[in-house]
């Protein structure tokens, strides 16, 4: 058995004052009644009644002391329970540069990759998960964590423009490699979505896929935007955005390079739905095997202290004013 709030059993100590009180009174009690003279009562033997009177205040303090247990919420837990689950350490590496907010997707590719890789997050429960974003340079987002609700916050507030411009993929590999170290489980990936191609950074693509292939990292890359033209965003003098078609120009031939070489898979999102069906089939690919101890529901306990107390006040009710009453 175990307390939700064990601090309330400290107040058990409150008894002890409360029967030194009490002692103390008992000794000091006289009750005093004139009499010509006490012989004819020197012989009379002490009744039990006399002794059973202190019962009422023992069971005052039992009815107290069941109280404070009940305050306390006794509780019981199961034993320990393990089960199999899936799980592996994952890094999100998303494209932030501006030609993300081309709107050959609904409303961009930019929300549209958020929204696709927030669900993906929600669903998988187990995993050790981190977020990257790569522009002209990369940075790490959130740290490997299983913390939900960080990672969905932070791709609810992440804006454009966060980073210089450009597209420097191998940097964001090579950001993304760091942050897998920290992960303990043994199946570990880099998801890349990009819809350009490598135009800056310090670390070529190849090379940071050649690191991961060493280290047992499989790389997953997603090449986004349609077939064709797209509107690609472009500023104006006065510094209003405005959108005009360009050449959709994605180098999946790095990209392929990329997940080939490091045993994973290159995807071609060319609009909404398709993106969709890339982040489920890879959420199927990355499934590991995995062993998880846990416990099972905990119930309070409380019900039988709570009808113990009520027993104790209600014998000593009864007693106080059937066999011990006490005449003033």
């Amino acid at each position: 058995m175990q307390f939700a709030h064990p601090h309330f059993l400290w107040t058990l100590l409150i008894i002890i004052p409360i029967t030194v009180w009490y002692v103390l009174k008992q000794r000091n009690l006289h009750a005093t009644i004139s009499l010509s003279t006490t012989q004819p009562f020197a012989k009379l033997p002490r009744t039990w009644k006399e002794y059973l009177r202190h019962l009422l205040f023992v069971l005052r303090m039992a009815t107290l002391a069941c109280l404070i247990v009940v305050m306390a919420r006794p509780q019981e837990r199961d034993s320990w329970r393990t089960t199999s689950t899936e799980g592996t350490d994952i890094v999100l590496a998303l494209d932030v540069s501006s030609s993300m907010m081309a709107r050959d997707f609904d409303p961009d590719r930019f929300g549209a990759a958020k929204e696709v890789a927030a669900r993906f997050i929600a669903g998988r429960e187990s995993d050790n998960i981190g977020i990257v974003v790569f522009a002209g340079e990369s940075l790490t987002g959130v740290p490997m964590t299983v913390d939900r609700a960080q990672l969905l916050q932070y791709l609810q507030n992440l804006s454009m423009n966060v980073l210089e411009d450009g597209t420097a993929i191998g940097d964001g590999i090579a950001t993304a490699l760091n942050r897998l170290k920290e992960g303990k489980a043994k199946s570990k990936s880099i998801i890349l979505l990009t819809d350009g191609s490598n135009n800056t950074g310090v670390v070529a693509p190849v090379t940071a896929s050649e690191v991961a292939k060493e280290l047992g990292v499989k790389i997953y890359t997603i090449g986004i935007g349609t077939n064709g033209s797209a509107p690609f965003p472009t500023r104006t003098l006065t510094g209003r955005i405005e959108y005009h078609p360009q050449p959709v120009v994605i180098d999946e031939a790095t990209l392929r390079t990329i997940a080939d070489s490091t045993g994973g898979k290159y995807f071609r999102a060319t609009g909404n739905r398709v993106l969709e069906e890339i982040f489920a089939e890879i959420d199927a690919l990355e499934k590991t095997q995995m062993d998880v101890r846990h416990f099972s529901h905990t119930e309070d306990n409380y019900a039988l202290w709570a009808w113990l107390a009520l027993g104790f006040f209600l014998v000593e009710l009864v007693l106080r004013y059937t066999v011990l009453r006490s005449i003033p």
